[in-house]
C-alpha cells in the first residue's frame, strides 16, 4: 500500500497542534529530562540541510526518553540578531524586525513539516525584549562583580565572583594591599589615595577589576559594513558577507574577564563524564603554562620588554626578540631609520586576521632598529616585528630561541640570524631541536672575549633542573617573577550594529554606569537609518531622545 505522506503527515501534525501533544507542564511524578538544540539564525534562505541533520537526532532521543517515562522538555528558539538582517535593512530601508519575523515564520513552517516534537509554547526569540531583559540582567551582574582568586566555590578550588561593593570597602580600608584578584594590570595605592580620588578616577580603577569591563582591543574592523566581525566572518582578508576589505584595528570594546576562570575550568574538567580526548582538547584550548616573566632592557632607552617564557633555561640561546605588530612596544622601539619600512609592514598585517596568521607558516618581518640587552648574558639582541607573534598571549613580545623552536628557527634562517643550540647532541643544521629533555650546554654563552660571570652555570644539568635553577635566579636577582599563564583570552563584545540588544549602561562624565534593575529591559530605539553616523558612531548614535535618567 502506498504511503500517502501528504495526507497522513498533515492529519497528524494538525492533531498534535490542536491537542498540544508536546506541551510540557511540571510533573513531579515523572523524572525530568531536558533536550536542547542549537537555535538557528533565521536567514531569508530558510533551513539548510545542516539544521535537520542535528535536530532529527535530538528529536529521536526526546521521543525515546518520553516513551521511557520521562517528562521531556524539548524547546526551540531563534538566535534572531545578526548582521545579515541588518545589511538587508540597509539595502531596502525595511526594519530588520520585519524581515526577521518573516524568516522565523518560514522556519516554523519548515520545522513543522518535518514533524519535530517541540514544545512551541516555550519558543525563544533572542530579539524579543522579554528575552534580552535577562541577557542584560546577566551583563549587569558581571559589571557589578570582580573575581576573587582565593576561596572555594562548588568544591572547585580557584575562587569566585564577588560583589564590586566588597572591593570598594577593601579599598577604603586597605587600598590595594593584600588583594588576590583578577585584574587587567597590577595597581598599587593606599586607602588614603583611594579616598582622595574623584568619582571618575575611582570608576577608572574599578574598571581594572570588573568581570565585564571596557578595554582597547584588537578587532576585525570592516569599514564598508561599519562593524566589527568575528574571525569566522572573515575569509582571506575580506568579509564573508559582501567581500569587503577587513583590517585589524584597536577599538574600545566591552570584554568579559573569562581568563580569570581558566584554572577553575581546568579543575572542573576532572569531574566531567567526558572522553579523555575531549578533555585534552579543552586543556589545550585553556592552555595553562608555568614559566617566568622576565625583563629585557632596551639599549639607550628607558623601555623594558616584558616577556613570558616556559623555558627560562633557554635565555642563553636568545639571538633576537620579536614583537607582535599590534604591541605598544612597536611605536616605542621603531627608530627613525626604520619607520617607513615598519609602517609598510604594519599596514600589510592589518589585512590579516589572527587565525590566518596562526595558520600561515610563511616567514615575514621587519627590523625595528632597536636592540635589547639579554639580562643573563649581557648580549645585545636585535628586536624584530613579525606577524607570527600575537598580541593576546603574554605581553605581545617574545624572546626567540631558534635552536629549539620551529617558528623561531624558520625566522632565523630566513633573515640569517644566529642559531645557538643549548642541548647536547642537538643537530640544528636543518631544523630546530624541540625536545624538552636532555643535558644543557652553552649556558652561559661567550660574550666578547670572555664568559659572563653571573653565578649561573647551567651546563651539565638536565632541562628540568636548569628551568628550576634559572627561575630561582631570576626571582632572587629581581629580573622577573615566576608566573602561570593561560592561552584562554577574555571574550569581546563588539557593538557597532543596530540589530542587537543594547547594553544596560549609561555614561556619566565619560564613565559607564549600570541602569537600575527595575528599568530592564532597555529596548532598541527607533533610528532613521541603520548605518553608522557620519562621524563614525554606531547606528545607535542616530537615536533621538534616547536618554536615561539615573535615580539618586
Amino acid at each position: 500500500m502506498e504511503y500517502n505522506f501528504n495526507e497522513i503527515e498533515h492529519k497528524w501534525q494538525q492533531y498534535w497542534k490542536e491537542h498540544n501533544t508536546y506541551k510540557v507542564t511540571e510533573d513531579t511524578a515523572k523524572p525530568k529530562y531536558y533536550v536542547l538544540d542549537m537555535f538557528p539564525y533565521p536567514s531569508g534562505a530558510g533551513l539548510h540541510v545542516g539544521h535537520p541533520l542535528g535536530y532529527i537526532a535530538s528529536d529521536i532521543y526526546s521521543r525515546y526518553k518520553r516513551l521511557k517515562g520521562f517528562n521531556v522538555l524539548h524547546p526551540m528558539g531563534y538566535d534572531a540578531y545578526g548582521l545579515p538582517a541588518e545589511q538587508y535593512a540597509i539595502q531596502t530601508g525595511q526594519h530588520p524586525a520585519i524581515t526577521t519575523e518573516q524568516n522565523i515564520n518560514r522556519y516554523r513552517q519548515q520545522l513543522d513539516k518535518i514533524g519535530f516534537c517541540y514544545d512551541w509554547s516555550r519558543e525563544v526569540r533572542t530579539c524579543e525584549p522579554e528575552y534580552y531583559k535577562w541577557t542584560q540582567w546577566a551583563f549587569m551582574q558581571m559589571f557589578h562583580s570582580y573575581y576573587e582568586k582565593q576561596g572555594t566555590s562548588n568544591n572547585i578550588q580557584g575562587g569566585t565572583a564577588r560583589p564590586i561593593s566588597e572591593l570598594i570597602t577593601h579599598f577604603e580600608r586597605e587600598g590595594s594591599a593584600t588583594l588576590n584578584v583578577a585584574q587587567s594590570e597590577e595597581l598599587t595605592f593606599s586607602a588614603e589615595a583611594w579616598k582622595s580620588k574623584s568619582e571618575k578616577e575611582q570608576q577608572e580603577i574599578l574598571m581594572n577589576y570588573r568581570i565585564a569591563y571596557l578595554a582597547d582591543t584588537m578587532v576585525n574592523w570592516c569599514p564598508a559594513l561599519g562593524t566589527v566581525l568575528a574571525n569566522d566572518e572573515v575569509i582571506n582578508g575580506v568579509s564573508e558577507r559582501g567581500g569587503h576589505p577587513v583590517e585589524q584595528k584597536v577599538m574600545r570594546q566591552w570584554c568579559l574577564r573569562v581568563s580569570a576562570y581558566a584554572q577553575r575550568l581546568l579543575d572542573g574538567l576532572e569531574s566531567l563524564d567526558w572522553t579523555e580526548s575531549l578533555k585534552e582538547t579543552q586543556r589545550n584550548w585553556i592552555g595553562r603554562s608555568e614559566g617566568a616573566e622576565m625583563k629585557f632592557h632596551v639599549k639607550n632607552s628607558d623601555v623594558q620588554l616584558e616577556i613570558f617564557t616556559t623555558r627560562a633555561d633557554t635565555v642563553f640561546g636568545v639571538t633576537f626578540m620579536v614583537l607582535a605588530p599590534e604591541s605598544e612596544y612597536v611605536a616605542q622601539l621603531t627608530t627613525a631609520a626604520q619607520k617607513v619600512e615598519v609602517q609598510a609592514y604594519l599596514d600589510a598585517t592589518k589585512k590579516r586576521t589572527e587565525r590566518e596568521r596562526q595558520i600561515d607558516k610563511r616567514v615575514s618581518g621587519v627590523f625595528s632598529g632597536s636592540y635589547a640587552i639579554n639580562p643573563l648574558s649581557g648580549a645585545e639582541i636585535p628586536v624584530w616585528i613579525s606577524d607570527y607573534v600575537l598580541a593576546g598571549y603574554g605581553t605581545g613580545a617574545i624572546m626567540a630561541v631558534p635552536a629549539h623552536d620551529s617558528r623561531d628557527y624558520a625566522f632565523a634562517k630566513h633573515f640569517k640570524l644566529p642559531i645557538i643550540p643549548l642541548i647536547e647532541g642537538a643537530d640544528v643544521s636543518e631544523e630546530s631541536f624541540d625536545a624538552k629533555e636532555g643535558i644543557v650546554m652553552n649556558s652561559p654563552q661567550e660574550t666578547g672575549d670572555r664568559k659572563q660571570d653571573i653565578g649561573l652555570i647551567l651546563n651539565g644539568l638536565t632541562v628540568k633542573e636548569a628551568i628550576a635553577k634559572t627561575k630561582q635566579y631570576i626571582e632572587e636577582h629581581n629580573l622577573g617573577k615566576v608566573k602561570v599563564n593561560y592561552r584562554l583570552r577574555d571574550a569581546i563584545f563588539s557593538r557597532q550594529r543596530y540589530w542587537g540588544e543594547p547594553f544596560p549602561i549609561y555614561y556619566k562624565d565619560g564613565m559607564p554606569y549600570a541602569v537600575a534593575e527595575e528599568d530592564l529591559p532597555i529596548e532598541l530605539p527607533e533610528v532613521d537609518k541603520f548605518l553608522p553616523t557620519e562621524s563614525g558612531e554606531p547606528p545607535l548614535g542616530r537615536a533621538k531622545n534616547w536618554v536615561y535618567e539615573a535615580k539618586d
